[in-house]
């Protein structure tokens, strides 16, 4: 495998070790594309959002305090 699928597997894991440091990561990119966006693809970051705290099991606190 290239350097960029090694370095992808490295941060896959590195996310599943720490969901949380992921999470803020996550959230801060979809906040930072929604700004830029003027939330105009809000609903598309939503869901990536979503996809890749799903990825690495990331995002139960957060849906446990959101009840």
């Amino acid at each position: 495998m290239g350097k960029l699928g090694d370095m992808a597997n490295k941060a896959k894991e590195m996310a599943k070790s720490h969901p949380d440091q992921a999470d803020q990561g996550v959230e801060r990119a979809e906040k930072l594309v929604d700004e830029r966006t003027g939330d105009k693809y809000d609903a598309q970051t939503d869901k990536a959002a979503d996809a890749a705290r799903r990825y690495y099991g990331g995002g139960q606190q957060q849906d446990q305090q959101d009840q």
